[in-house]
């Protein structure tokens, strides 16, 4: 029985299918079954070798379904293969030469000279393992092959890296291009290889663990913190070029030690994850916050609480004036107790036949503030109660152009997408300035894809994706969005820019994000309180969607004629319109 490790390699290429790199039935029982058995066996492995890889957390997965559907494009790389999930997909074989030259070129920067590449990789075999446990599909080849391809993969994707070193000399980024490489990258990012490969190097299915690339650099550097600082120095200058937001005024410090893999750094510097965890915390205190008011207005006696209350607002008033009096004025007014009383007269007389059809569009016109509040309250499946999913009509925000036209304002933030608020009081809307590019599709989606496979918590991106698809429809929505400074557009045409945005396809589930949607929830307050929109809401429900409304227009007129001919029967009309005749001679 032969079991050697060379048998791995033609057993892995059969694995791919025509279809692109995903598994076909067939494999190597044999050797999987070899495989399995020395896994779990008590007694095999070495002193070195850690068994137990439950503290390795999956940190590469394939991309969901639903999201792959809609633009596989996005997902799958194009040009180079960076990993095992796209390596033998022979449409991108034309990138092994270089591959391998890049290789060729790392072992001559080694420390030592007598150290070749074959001892690299025996180190990777030996820590096989973690490399297998950092993905999520099965790795149906041995475990040299799988080392080989990681010190080929990461000694290219080094290569690449160092250009976007950051160094106080720009051209010794420039000469650690190789000549073999120049037709294909520069450190302008100016030819379309170099995008390709910058795009393919982020998808989620195309990464590889960090840790590798510091093992090959600990090679080539005096020290491991030389390469650590190395690596980070690199890496930071990447994500600088990937991060859409190009406007933050501060990255956090570049820490690999920290991350997974390149994705995932990205992903953390744009939703850092003391912030992520901070965001249950303060949905829970925003919501034991409103219930106490609401302890207050629905228990014991109500009179004494409308009197209570009428008295407490009068005294705020009076305490609190600061220049601002027609706002205490407006919370006078809209007061439960002053609502009792204007509603009191209004429920008898709307209780009249006839008059009841009317109660409804009136109310929506006049009440409609007042009962958005009480529904919100009432209802177990608000925005306020967090142990109940979202709705989806919650995702749903006015476009840029409807905001403006009734006097939003958009303003550009120098930060990332903690910074979106609404402010009332203005009616500013504040956004992270974007720069949008050929690459920044490619980047967002893949963002999606991992936060959707690795989050447990709040989908945060994936929120900040829908609340920007939701208010760009039009290029005209672009055009307001790049003139107030919140977009800045590198495509050819805003068009680009908004078919990018609307393509971007829902969440694979629905989340809530407690200061997204607090700046959602403002806005349509705000868009829903102006009486352009709540004429325009009218006339479109109860004048040309309410049969009953139309109903009663047609009854009026023909009643009041009814009324006239009934009357002239009784008296003579033609008297009375003969003294009219007469004044007017």
């Amino acid at each position: 029985m032969q079991t050697s490790n060379s048998a791995g390699v033609p057993a892995a290429a059969e694995v791919l299918s025509a279809a692109g790199g995903r598994h076909s039935p067939l494999f190597d029982e044999l050797r999987w079954v070899i495989h399995i058995r020395s896994l779990l066996s008590t007694d095999g492995g070495g002193d070195d070798d850690d068994d137990d890889d439950s503290g390795i957390a999956v940190s590469v997965f394939n991309v969901p379904k639903p999201l792959l559907a809609a633009r596989p494009e996005a997902y799958v790389p194009q040009l180079i293969a960076v990993g095992p999930y796209h390596h033998w997909r022979p449409e991108l074989y034309e990138m092994e030469r270089y591959k391998l030259a890049a290789a060729k070129r790392t072992q001559k920067h080694f420390r030592a000279a007598e150290f070749r590449l074959q001892q690299l990789v025996e180190q990777f075999v030996k820590v096989e393992h973690k490399i297998r446990a950092h993905y999520h599909r099965y790795l149906d080849f041995n475990g040299e092959t799988l080392a080989w391809m990681m010190v080929v993969d990461g000694a290219f994707l080094l290569e690449f890296l160092q250009i976007y070193a950051i160094d106080d000399d720009e051209d010794k980024a420039l000469k650690r291009v190789s000549s073999r490489m120049a037709h294909l990258v520069d450190f302008a990012g100016r030819k379309s290889a170099h995008n390709s490969i910058l795009r393919d190097s982020i998808m989620l299915e195309n990464q590889i663990p960090l840790f590798l690339l510091r093992k090959i650099l600990d090679l080539q550097c005096a020290s491991a913190q030389d390469s650590n600082n190395l690596l980070d120095r690199m890496l930071a200058g990447y994500v600088k070029e990937l991060c859409p937001f190009k406007m933050m005024e501060s990255f956090a410090s570049i820490d690999s030690t920290k991350h997974a893999h390149i994705l995932e750094l990205l992903y953390y510097i744009l939703v850092p994850e003391s912030d992520k965890s901070d965001d249950t915390a303060v949905e829970i205190e925003e919501q034991n916050d409103a219930t106490e008011p609401n302890e207050q207005t629905y228990g014991g006696n109500s009179n004494s609480s409308y009197v209570k209350q009428l008295f407490d607002t009068v005294w705020n008033f009076t305490l609190g004036l600061n220049g601002r009096p027609i706002q205490y004025v407006k919370q006078v007014i809209v007061s439960r107790p002053i609502q009792f009383i204007v509603k009191a007269p209004w429920n008898i007389l709307t209780s009249l036949p006839g008059l009841s059809v009317l109660k409804q569009p009136v109310e929506y016109l006049f009440f409609s503030s007042q009962s958005e509040e009480n529904s919100k309250q009432e209802d177990p499946t608000s925005s306020h109660n967090i142990n109940k999913p979202p709705l989806v009509e919650e995702i749903t925000i006015p476009s840029v152009s409807e905001l403006v036209d009734v006097g939003v304002k958009f303003s550009p933030t120098k930060g990332d997408i903690h910074t979106i608020s609404f402010d009332v009081m203005t009616a500013t809307f504040y956004l992270p300035t974007i720069s949008l590019d050929i690459n920044t599709g490619v980047i967002l989606r893949n963002l999606v894809a991992y936060e959707a496979s690795t989050a447990s918590g709040p989908l945060v991106f994936t929120r900040y994706t829908e609340l920007m698809n939701g208010i760009i429809d039009t290029e005209e929505d672009v055009m307001l969005l790049r003139q107030s400074g919140v977009l800045v557009n590198r495509m050819k045409s805003d068009r680009d820019v908004a078919n990018l945005w609307n393509g971007m396809s829902k969440s694979i589930r629905l989340t809530k994000v407690s200061f997204l949607d607090k700046a959602i929830e403002d806005v349509n307050k705000y868009y829903n309180s102006r009486w352009r929109v709540k004429t325009k809401m009218f006339t479109k429900k109860y004048v040309f969607g309410s049969w009953q409304f139309l109903t009663l227009l047609a009854a009026i007129p023909m009643l009041l004629l009814t009324t006239l001919q009934a009357f002239c029967s009784v008296y003579t009309c033609s008297r009375f319109f003969g003294v009219v005749n007469v004044v007017k001679q």
